[in-house]
């Protein structure tokens, strides 16, 4: 068990690195700032639209659905 310790620390760094060169210089989008997004700040407000079946839906290949304001931020 002692020997598998170094093959399984490299497999993760190489797993970390390729996480973080997949996702570098990709930045997901704002939130804009407009009449229909105004003050929605909360992950409920956006999915009232962004639901699947509702008017924007979200695509299939999009991340976890339920933490919006994590990733998109309000534009400045």
């Amino acid at each position: 068990m002692t020997k598998s310790w170094p093959l399984i620390v490299a497999g993760a760094a190489i797993l970390i690195v390729l996480f973080f060169a997949s996702t570098a210089g990709k930045k997901p989008p704002a939130i804009p700032r407009d009449s229909l997004h105004a003050g929605h700040k909360t992950n409920e407000a956006c999915l009232s639209c962004h639901a699947p079946g509702k008017q924007a839906p979200l695509k299939d290949t999009h991340p976890p659905k339920e933490q919006c304001v994590v990733c998109h931020k309000q534009a400045k």
